[in-house]
């Protein structure tokens, strides 16, 4: 079977540290391909930060066109809102009944599954590589400190070596906002692609 792996985000915008960890994940893993599952807008939570849907899905392909392991995916555009993870995976395993789908996710994430619908679903259907997350100043504070939850004891999971940088999309959106250059934290194609949408600059 094909291993895929599955890499959810906003992707608000797609910035080089997530191509980091996909490349990473697709060169070191032993997958075939990493899917970068773009999350939609959830009707119910409008977000005047987040980019509409079919922006946000173009930034990612123009990230990944150069790439033939990674790939750009709507596959929740059309699902019912709001998205659930359990939901989602249900539907690609009837989907591509021949592939073997993986969960990539930050620390953060697999210490929040628990609180995930239908959790158990998950992790019984599917493995989770995991990767290290820097935490930006705002993330440290909110972050629920103590030792990992015992309801994970069973998780099927890897925890890989990943490069990672404390990059965030929040940080890009309020840099371009305030004039700043961000060429460096973005592929040159989608930072052209930002500049002359003009995304990002208004509050």
């Amino acid at each position: 079977m094909k291993k895929i792996g599955l890499y959810f985000g906003t992707f608000n915008p797609i910035h080089v540290g997530h191509l980091v960890i996909a490349n990473y994940m697709a060169d070191h893993a032993g997958l075939g391909e990493v899917w970068l599952v773009v999350s939609p807008q959830n009707p119910m939570k409008q977000r005047h930060t987040l980019l509409a849907d079919v922006h946000r899905l173009q930034l990612v392909r123009i990230a990944v066109e150069d790439n033939p392991r990674l790939k750009a995916s709507s596959i929740e555009f059309d699902l019912p809102k709001p998205s659930y993870t359990v939901n989602t995976l249900a539907y690609l395993r009837e989907k591509y009944p021949t592939a073997d789908f993986v969960l990539i996710m930050g620390e953060d994430n697999l210490r929040s599954l628990p609180k995930w619908k239908n959790f158990e679903e998950i992790i019984r259907s599917h493995e989770i590589l995991v990767y290290p997350r820097l935490y930006t100043e705002d993330e440290e504070e909110a972050q629920e400190t103590g030792e990992m939850s015992p309801l994970l004891k069973d998780v099927r999971y890897r925890m890989m070596d990943a490069p990672v940088m404390r990059i965030s999309a929040s940080f890009i959106r309020k840099s371009i906002r305030e004039g700043h250059d961000v060429r460096y934290l973005l592929t040159e194609t989608v930072e052209r692609y930002v500049r002359e949408m003009h995304f990002y600059e208004k509050p």
